[in-house]
């Protein structure tokens, strides 16, 4: 009987353990806030001012937004003209529109080891995802989602190497991020990506953890842990 008990209370140790093992990254995120690496404001130029900013420019003037074709619909063009009309070739900035058929041709081409992974995502919004790491990896950049709009210039953040949002209530998000070509945090996500491919029965959770924000938040508490930040 002793014995029994005694296995029953080791097995159940051990389903905890590795409970705690799974999720204790998720945990962490509720009580690091990366608050120590933040952009604060009075490191960038507040909207309209005329202060010159001699810092030296690190990220390219690049802008890559993602949609399934190229014709966005009424209710995003108003945010997306205003980055546009921000950020003119005149100024020296490229436009990107990633379209679903570009993005597959893309990975197809430059990471055929994703490929099938890649096509293979159930939900379509994981390729949404996903395109946006390889790209900002590859080329550099910055990425802002379809409703984000801008209503100021982003070259001040191109002194930066890489930068990402937070998130609520936790964490970080993909829907702004920027970076050099090949930066160490990106050349990671993107190596990873393919490990995080799981079925999580609930398609937001499925998405949120394969290449959503709560992916991007587990990579970023890797990085962080390693002393990489």
């Amino acid at each position: 009987m002793r014995r029994a008990v005694l296995l029953f209370l080791i097995f159940n140790l051990a389903v905890i353990a590795f409970l705690v093992h799974s999720v204790w990254t998720l945990l962490s995120l509720l009580v690091v806030t990366g608050s120590e690496d933040a952009i604060s404001k009075a490191e960038l130029p507040a909207p309209g001012s005329t202060m010159i900013d001699t810092r030296p420019q690190l990220i390219p003037k690049i802008i890559h937004q993602t949609y399934k074709n190229a014709t966005i619909p009424p209710v995003w063009q108003e945010a997306q003209q205003s980055c546009k009309a921000l950020h003119s070739e005149e100024d020296g900035w490229e436009y990107k529109l990633w379209t679903d058929e570009m993005s597959a041709d893309f990975i197809k081409k430059e990471y055929p080891w994703f490929y099938d992974t890649f096509i293979n995502y159930p939900y379509p919004i994981q390729r949404a995802d996903s395109i946006r790491y390889f790209v900002l990896s590859h080329f550099g950049g910055i990425y802002i989602d379809l409703d984000d709009g801008c209503n100021r210039a982003l070259e001040p953040l191109l002194s930066y190497p890489a930068f990402v949002r937070r998130t609520v209530p936790t964490g970080i998000s993909n829907d702004v991020m920027g970076s050099v070509p090949r930066h160490p945090f990106f050349m990671r996500v993107i190596e990873q990506i393919a490990d995080y491919d799981r079925n999580w029965i609930l398609p937001y959770i499925t998405v949120m953890g394969s290449t959503g924000p709560l992916f991007l938040s587990v990579m970023w508490r890797h990085w962080t842990n390693d002393g990489l930040n």
